[in-house]
């Protein structure tokens, strides 16, 4: 049911790639609560994937742009507000590639080449969506940026390889950026720690199934969903959380703060007495 949480509201949403990512289900619910977006990806994340299904759903523009380079966010920006007749409110950093993951090359055996572009895409280019919205003066005051992140930058989880430490990157930038923006333009720069959700970009993390499956039987909520996440990102980017910034808020249904279940005591106990 929507609530127009976001009537009158404009932003900019980055990273929707098909119908399985968080992007995705962040732009339907987005202007379900009224809201008026651009769409934007990489131009060969855009070959790939179905983002203009998705523009054709929103009734809105997709402005193409390479997150690494800062001539196309500016350009971004600047077409979003020609657009929008003026400032936005809201923005949305979806963006995350690993070429180490993608090839299979280990943490311990990185190929260095690969790890700054890793860092460069998931973490730098959010730097450089608040710097180039900053000096243009694209978002509104108590406008909202958030991006999406994942608890691996607190914890080790084998196989998220150089992605871990992306997130990490960005997690503190948000809080760097967010002090500066905040002071000048009261604009609210937060990120999600999202549940570990079956998207293009997740799957291709090895073992992720058992990420998925660990995650669900120790949260006591279980796995939140791409929806779920969306929902949220509403919420942070409406007027009900003006005052939250500099944070990074988790989203997964208690598994931060969860040490052990009682259903991964009993599946190991089980698995116990199979073995004996």
């Amino acid at each position: 049911m929507s609530h127009q949480l976001l009537k009158g509201k404009k932003g900019i949403i980055s990273g929707a790639l098909d119908e399985r990512s968080i992007a995705w289900k962040t732009a339907l619910a987005c202007v379900a609560e009224g809201a008026e977006i651009v769409l934007t990806n990489a131009p060969i994340a855009m070959r790939m994937g179905k983002i203009n299904e998705l523009a054709k759903l929103c009734n809105c523009p997709v402005i193409p742009a390479d997150a690494t380079n800062i001539a196309d966010i500016e350009n971004l920006m600047q077409k979003s507000m020609e657009h929008f007749g003026g400032k936005m409110d809201f923005i949305l950093h979806s963006i995350g590639m690993s070429p180490n993951v993608r090839k299979s090359i280990a943490y311990t055996n990185t190929n260095y080449e690969n790890f700054l572009k890793t860092l460069d895409i998931s973490a730098l280019s959010f730097h450089r969506f608040l710097q180039t919205a900053m000096k243009l003066d694209a978002i509104n005051e108590w406008g909202s940026v958030v991006a999406l992140s994942y608890i691996a930058a607190q914890r080790t989880f084998p196989g998220y390889n150089d992605m871990a430490d992306a997130k990490a990157v960005m997690e503190s930038i948000a809080r760097s950026f967010g002090y500066s923006y905040g002071f000048a333009k009261k604009v609210r720069v937060n990120t999600i720690s999202q549940s570990p959700t079956v998207t293009t970009a997740g799957s291709g993390v090895s073992g992720f199934d058992v990420f998925l499956h660990y995650a669900d039987i120790t949260s006591p909520l279980g796995n939140a969903s791409a929806e779920d996440c969306a929902n949220y990102c509403v919420m942070l980017f409406s007027d009900y959380t003006r005052m939250v910034t500099m944070q990074n808020l988790f989203h997964d249904g208690g598994f931060s703060n969860t040490g052990v279940s009682h259903l991964i005591v009993e599946e190991i106990m089980a698995g116990n007495k199979v073995e004996e």
